[in-house]
């Protein structure tokens, strides 16, 4: 039996609070009681019984009492105590007492109420004395012809558990249930004895489906869900049967049940590597996708389009899909968003991308007019980075799609118009051709911008990219009317005294005085206080980011102004009209720094930026050869080296993307043919339905078989020393969201041991599932005892508990073994990610939890030190190769990783090597460590105190 067919048993929750009642007044409720004193305690004594206690002496009193009774309650609790209670005596015997039951449950099965019968059929399935069902059969198989389809469809049930544990009791099943199943008119009695057959007999289940094969789109989806699988099966152990069954696979695609849709798809696509089968089985995920209002639906549908896409031969024909994988992007989810995306930006070819860059087009445009949603922004921002991408792989798309985006750049969100900017700055310089249209379209949207950062980025593009004179004036009229009337003091002084009220005129010639002169901070509020804010909206962009205090675009000014004033210089021959444009732009600098030295802005002007803007003052003063090559030619070779940095390391990752994928066979591959292949051998050919059925139970064996080094033995803690009377050790098994914990129990004495108990408590985001239940082990006997954790959180967490035991005989206490901790380790939950160096910028901001490790390690090599621990933490370097290449004695790098519960984890290291205390001195510096949450960015540095110290093995 595989582990997916385990009989599930009825768990009852007990409240540990309880006194437990004594076995005399059980005896006297369930005697003399009534109804409801009875329902009371056979529940207490289920409870007592779950929990190891036998009551031996009760089991006649319940015959006679409490099973002739006819009340439903009752009837249930029975089902449970039945299921239960020990039916044998030590020696293996079946005991007299349960032929009475057997009496009782067979009544029960002839009884009028189709609820009693079928729930008693229920119960039978999980029976395993083959004494005390063989008289109940003949009851059986007459349920099979009962009016109801609760009855039928559970004795279906009872023979089918029957058969495949005792044959012999029923050893005609299958062709009974063949002969039951042509004349069942009812769905869920049709799919429960079609499943029978699937399991008992196949051939007779091809028979019936082979029957009623072209009926097979009118019946129910539980009926056609089952089957798919059996298609699935019978075509896995015996590929010749495809052309017969697989027509029928594609007529299930049209199915109107999701469910059964999805896993003819998934059929379908395992059982065909066609261009017609996969393009059917794509389209039929895409219309999932786009009908199921579920999103963890989309996702996982979305998952297989995108293992489709893996597949070299598959992604030739979802490409001619791009268009219809868009409309998925009419999902508000942002999560379906971004993958879509991804997946289309994945598939993209030239053959499709103007479709594409159209769509995208119009997704933009509609997030302008959309009531602002949270996820809007960032839509937007996936919008941009898309497009951005289509462009630089297609330099032709690029045209079609700068004048939409530039729009966006007067956009309130900064971090969309960020993106777009980035976007711009990589096509002026990539596309020369697109200049002229790039700096017509930022003239346009100049004054509009309302974000400094964008506003700095926006100078920047100008001042490096304007070369003809009437750009260049362009952007000094833009500036001049950004930056308002100047001089900036003088103009703002007579604004604040020309709207002083009249009486207030006296005072208004002493403060302007000591605003200009003094500049003192009682002034500065009598003044602010004085102003009113409506004149604050009137004023100009970069005016009213210098009055909030805001230099640094100042310096990007006065950077802008020398590039382009150097360059008017060069290119217009006019002395007078040369010294004009200059004089111009110094004295734009020169009020600026004005500005900054008095006190009507809210913050003063900063050092580095007096230092800046004096800087472009003295280069535009002196106009040397060697200041005009720096400013105008050596930026621009900053940035061309940049975008090819990045541009290489693109492509090497998609190289490496493209290496995986790509399956590559050696000359002196062994050859394997399926029809000499045994079935074990068959990799990939595994049973998909019983894989995931297995990873949904947290079953992973597979895939540790496959891989030596993650075998159990690795995972395998010792709990108890060698010399304990009891030895344990566990196997802890780490799947997402619980822990499974396999401990092995061993007797180690020549005693019996009672009721021995594995107690567990915890201490972390962990909790137990479930108290195990108690055991009675033989001399030297052994048993494995399994416990369920979940776990809520990334944090390192700890299960601590003992065993404890009665020897049998002993007039002692009870006796307890203490277990050794299990250490819950955090690297089971963290898995490397990536995100962009914004992104990391503003999470590291936001996080509020930071532990900082300082680093004491035996590693005297700084790249050594940081691959140590990438490998101890599990995270990955978002810091770039070739900015860690080479050696200069200190490395900063940023780490980022996230959890499987979504939680982000950031790290910066920092760390120098003293070359002063000579070549084998230790690595030193700090690691910062940010996180959402206090228990993972301590869990982190507790992981990095541990592993820092690389061990000599």
């Amino acid at each position: 039996m595989t582990a997916a067919e385990n009989v599930c048993y009825t768990l009852i929750n007990v409240p540990s609070d309880s006194e437990p009642p004594s076995e005399v007044s059980l005896k006297a409720d369930l005697e003399k009681g009534e109804i409801k004193a009875k329902t009371e305690a056979l529940k207490k004594v289920i409870i007592m019984i779950l929990n190891g206690e036998k009551l031996p002496g009760l089991l006649m009193t319940i015959i006679r009492f409490v099973l002739p009774l006819q009340d439903h309650t009752i009837k249930k609790l029975l089902l449970v105590f039945w299921e239960i209670v020990p039916k044998t005596t030590p020696d293996g015997k079946l005991l007299q007492e349960m032929i009475l039951v057997c009496d009782a449950y067979r009544k029960d099965l002839q009884h009028p109420n189709e609820f009693i019968r079928g729930s008693t059929l229920r119960f039978l399935c999980k029976l395993k004395e083959s004494e005390l069902l063989e008289p109940l059969m003949p009851a059986i198989r007459a349920c099979l012809e009962h009016r109801h389809s609760y009855v039928r469809r559970n004795a279906v049930l009872a023979i089918y558990t029957i058969y495949r544990n005792f044959e012999h009791l029923i050893p005609d099943a299958p062709e009974l249930i063949h002969d039951f199943l042509v004349n069942e008119k009812d769905a869920s009695c049709k799919r429960n004895a079609f499943m029978m057959l699937i399991h008992a007999d196949q051939d007779r289940a091809l028979d019936y489906l082979s029957t009623c094969i072209d009926q097979v789109h009118t019946f129910g989806d539980i009926l056609q869900l089952v089957i798919v699988e059996l298609i699935y099966k019978v075509c896995h152990a015996n590929p010749s049967e495809r052309a017969r069954f697989i027509r029928c696979i594609y007529n299930l695609l049209q199915s109107s049940s999701p469910a059964v849709k999805y896993e003819a798809a998934g059929t379908l696509v395992t059982l065909s590597s066609a261009p017609t089968a996969i393009k059917a089985a794509a389209q039929c995920y895409i219309d999932l996708i786009i009908k199921e209002s579920d999103n963890n639906v989309k996702l996982i549908v979305l998952d297989r389009l995108i293992e489709l896409k893996e597949h070299p031969t598959h992604e030739r024909v979802l490409q001619d899909l791009v268009m219809d994988i868009l409309r998925v992007l009419s999902t508000p989810d942002l999560e379906v968003r971004k993958k879509t995306l991804q997946l289309a930006l994945d598939l993209v070819s030239s053959r499709n991308v103007e479709e594409l860059v159209i769509v995208l087009k119009k997704e933009v445009i509609k997030t302008n007019n959309v009531t602002e949603h949270e996820d809007t922004d960032k839509y937007r921002q996936l919008l941009v980075r898309t497009l951005h991408s289509c462009s630089v792989r297609f330099p032709d798309m690029a045209a079609n799609v700068i004048p939409v985006l530039m729009e966006f750049l007067s956009d309130t969100n900064e971090a969309a118009a960020a993106d777009v900017l980035e976007f711009v700055r990589e096509a002026i310089q990539r596309f020369d051709n697109l200049r002229p249209l790039i700096i017509e379209k930022m003239l346009e949207v100049f004054h509009a911008i309302k974000t400094v950062k964008i506003y700095r980025g926006a100078l920047w593009i100008l001042g490096e990219y304007c070369s003809t004179k009437e750009d260049i004036q362009s952007v000094m009229t833009e500036v001049r009317r950004s930056l308002g009337e100047i001089p900036i003091v003088e103009n703002e002084i007579k604004k604040e005294t020309g709207e002083v009220k009249p009486e207030d005129e006296v005072s208004a010639a002493p403060a302007q005085k000591l605003v200009t002169e003094m500049g003192t901070y009682v002034t500065q509020s009598a003044l602010s206080s004085s102003r009113p804010s409506k004149k604050e909206e009137d004023r100009p962009p970069l005016r009213s980011f210098l009055m909030d205090g805001d230099f640094y675009v100042a310096a990007s000014l006065a950077t802008t102004l020398t590039k382009v004033a150097l360059r008017y210089v060069a290119i217009v021959q006019d002395k007078k009209k040369q010294n004009s444009f200059v004089a111009e732009a110094m004295l734009i600098m020169v009020t600026v720094l004005h500005l900054g030295k008095s006190s009507l802005p809210k913050k003063p002007i900063t050092d580095d930026d007096v230092d800046r803007i004096s800087l472009c003052l003295k280069v535009l003063s002196e106009c040397s050869p060697l200041m005009n090559d720096i400013f105008n030619k050596e930026c621009r070779k900053s940035l061309s080296h940049m975008l090819t940095v990045r541009l290489e390391e693109e492509k090497l990752s998609q190289k490496k993307e493209s290496e995986k994928r790509n399956v590559t066979v050696q000359a002196d591959d062994p050859i394997s043919f399926m029809q000499l292949t045994a079935k074990n051998e068959m990799t990939s050919k595994e049973d998909q339905f019983q894989l995931s059925l297995l990873a949904a139970m947290g079953n992973t064996q597979r895939k540790e078989a496959a891989d030596p080094l993650a075998s159990k033995l690795n995972k395998v803690t010792q709990l108890t020393g060698f010399s304990d009377p009891v030895y344990a050790e566990a196997y802890v098994h780490v799947n997402q969201y619980d822990i499974v914990l396999d401990v092995l129990v061993v007797n180690q004495t020549s005693d019996t041991l009672q009721n021995c108990t594995l107690e567990l408590a915890t201490l972390g985001d962990l909790k137990l599932v479930e108290k195990p239940s108690p055991l009675t082990l033989a001399p030297h006997d052994f048993a494995n005892i399994k416990a369920n954790v979940k776990v809520a959180s990334t944090e390192n967490g700890i299960i601590f508990g003992n065993i404890v035991y009665d020897v049998s005989g002993a007039a002692s206490d009870r006796n307890c073994v203490v277990l050794s901790d299990i250490h819950i380790d955090i690297m089971d939950y963290i898995q490397p990610a990536s995100c962009t160096d914004a992104e990391f910028r503003q999470m590291w901001a936001e996080f509020e939890w930071e532990n900082k490790v300082t680093v004491n390690t035996n590693i005297t090599d700084l790249n050594e030190y940081l691959q140590h621990i990438l490998k101890s933490t599990n995270m990955k370097c978002l810091t770039p190769e070739k900015a860690l290449s080479g050696f200069c004695g200190f490395m900063a790098a940023n780490l980022y990783a996230r959890s499987i519960f979504g939680e982000d984890a950031l790290a910066n290291v920092s760390i120098e090597k003293p070359i002063h205390l000579g070549p084998e001195a230790p690595v030193n510096g700090h690691i910062r460590i940010r996180a959402k949450s206090q228990g993972m960015a301590l869990s982190l540095g507790d992981k990095i105190n541990l592993s820092q110290k690389k061990t000599n093995v």
